[in-house]
């Protein structure tokens, strides 16, 4: 993070965006096997551990898991969530420091976490801590994302 970037309550600056900093969201997702086949179908990602049901029985975690990327779509709601509270458009410009730490079974429920932790007026981007965890209170994944103004060219 940037000497630039605001931590903590929101700075008066006028930017709308300032304004998101400390605010947060929680949405709550029963990922089920139609979640996970239709990604497979949206991406092309037919690995066993999350189509192949006798596979995933066969292998060391026993059952069928979501793709991480779809962790990441749910992730996505959270911030469209977040940018609805917001007059200036904006757009996602990435997500760092993505880490999958256990498994999302199909039959889970996770809440994912999504709480703007800062700003950088420069750049006009907040940032923001994503927490994923299940039904169990386990944390399953965490990522940073990047929220920007959108700025017309």
């Amino acid at each position: 993070m940037s000497a630039a970037e605001a931590r903590g309550p929101a700075l008066d600056t006028g930017d709308p965006l300032a304004a998101l900093v400390g605010q947060a969201v929680e949405i709550e997702r029963h990922v089920t096997e139609r979640d996970v086949l239709a990604f497979a179908e949206l991406s092309g990602d037919f690995a066993p551990q999350h189509v192949d049901e006798a596979f995933a029985r066969a292998n060391s975690l026993g059952r069928r898991i979501a793709h991480g990327a779809l962790l990441v779509g749910y992730a996505s709601a959270a911030s469209t969530a977040i940018a609805e509270r917001t007059p200036q458009q904006v757009v996602s410009a990435g997500y760092d420091r993505i880490r999958f730490i256990k498994p999302v079974f199909i039959g889970d429920t996770i809440v994912v976490r999504y709480e703007v932790t800062g700003f950088d007026p420069a750049k006009r981007r907040t940032t923001a801590s994503i927490r994923i965890t299940n039904q169990d209170g386990q944390l399953v994944a965490v990522a940073t994302h990047l929220l920007q103004a959108w700025i017309a060219r």
